[in-house]
């Protein structure tokens, strides 16, 4: 079925177009491009029927169709439940590495419409630009399609002040399921994901910028900063350097805890390179250097699961509670807490101890990671 949107009316922030279009004369040229796309489940594919079905390989199709003799290589970063706060810690890694020409950031459905996410969005960015591959940056907002809600005003100002452009959902296929015109379970059975036709309609809001763009590159565009340089940060920046602390680049002092060694198949295979324990008392104390901490976990369906607790520096009037446990039904979750925000800018220490434990337990508490951030 056919749906009317305003795919026009999607460019919410127009910014500085000189690294997309430099990114299409080299596909026009015929070398090699990567496109690669990072974000949350949407961006992964959730309810699509197939990879082939999702936004943003529909939209790496509109590459290949414009560019037929170029070598276009398909990257996608996303990764379901997930936050720019992990995205920050895992671009390096997950997508950076993967050297994309063209990437398209979206966390704004699972983003908050909060400072905090502002700056971790803020950090994510730049991480981005400063990386060696600099790649074009296309910022895009999701919103939910229950209520259209999603972070795209504090993601906007990220936008305005790095000169990116930004497409939006919110503006283009939301009003029209707002006022009836579209009725959501067409193309978004639980509210929140896109099914086939939802995913078109997105993918048709991104191309029509796409082809913007691509008409203008006849016109010069001289790029919004120099080369190797960034505005002063909006916020007060304390993401932009983030590291995950696994079992293969930490060396924790292990009570009880156990490293997983299983190899880890690829990066959507998220429930590895972490730390298990089972038994009361099991506890797994880190050092990190930073001014910020997140503990990463695995919620899990299968119950009843270990409980732990973090606590930093030694404060445990402060400690915080890892309930693996998830009262969710649609499957495990990598959930996420930040356990020090805008801390004192030194060596924590970091102890988490299993505070809960049962002979009957389904699974062990998995800790994915550690995150320290600066």
């Amino acid at each position: 079925m056919q749906y009317e949107i305003w795919p026009q009316r999607g460019m919410i922030n127009r910014g500085n177009w000189a690294g997309l279009k430099r990114c299409m004369k080299k596909a026009l040229a015929g070398e090699r491009v990567t496109v690669g796309f990072l974000g949350g489940s949407i961006t992964q594919g959730s309810l699509a029927s197939t990879p082939q079905t999702c936004y943003a390989w529909l939209v790496f199709e509109w590459w290949k169709k414009k560019f037929p003799d170029a070598e276009l290589i398909y990257e996608n970063g996303g990764i379901g439940g997930t936050t720019s706060q992990f995205g920050v810690a895992r671009v390096k890694d997950h997508i950076l590495s993967r050297r994309p020409d063209f990437l398209l950031i979206e966390f704004a459905v699972n983003d908050e419409n909060t400072e905090f996410f502002q700056e971790t969005y803020e950090g994510l960015i730049r991480t981005v630009l400063k990386s060696e591959n600099a790649p074009a940056v296309l910022l895009m907002n999701n919103a939910r399609f229950d209520n259209g809600e999603n972070a795209e005003e504090m993601h906007l100002g990220i936008a305005r002040a790095y000169a990116l452009p930004m497409v939006s959902m919110k503006s283009t296929i939301w009003p029209q399921i707002r006022d009836g015109r579209i009725p959501v379970k067409e193309v978004s059975p639980d509210g929140l994901h896109p099914n086939d036709a939802g995913h078109r309609l997105v993918a048709q809001v991104i191309v029509s910028f796409l082809e913007q763009v691509y008409s203008e590159l006849g016109q010069e565009e001289t790029p919004a900063f120099a080369a190797g340089e960034l505005p002063a940060p909006v916020t007060a920046n304390a993401y932009e350097d983030s590291v995950r602390y696994q079992n293969g680049n930490s060396t924790p002092l292990l009570q009880g805890f156990a490293a997983d060694e299983r190899p880890q198949k690829e990066f959507l295979d998220i429930f590895s390179n972490g730390f298990t324990a089972s038994r009361l008392g099991d506890r797994i104390t880190f050092r990190i250097f930073c001014t910020g901490i997140a503990v990463q976990y695995r919620k899990s369906v299968k119950q009843p699961t270990p409980i732990a607790k973090v606590v930093i520096d030694g404060k445990e009037d402060e400690a915080v509670i890892l309930d693996g446990n998830f009262r969710e039904t649609w499957g495990d979750c990598l959930h996420i807490d930040t356990v020090l925000y805008h801390g004192e800018r030194k060596e924590h220490t970091v102890e988490i101890t299993v505070v809960e434990a049962h002979e009957n337990d389904a699974v062990p508490f998995y800790l994915v990671s550690v995150i320290g951030s600066c």
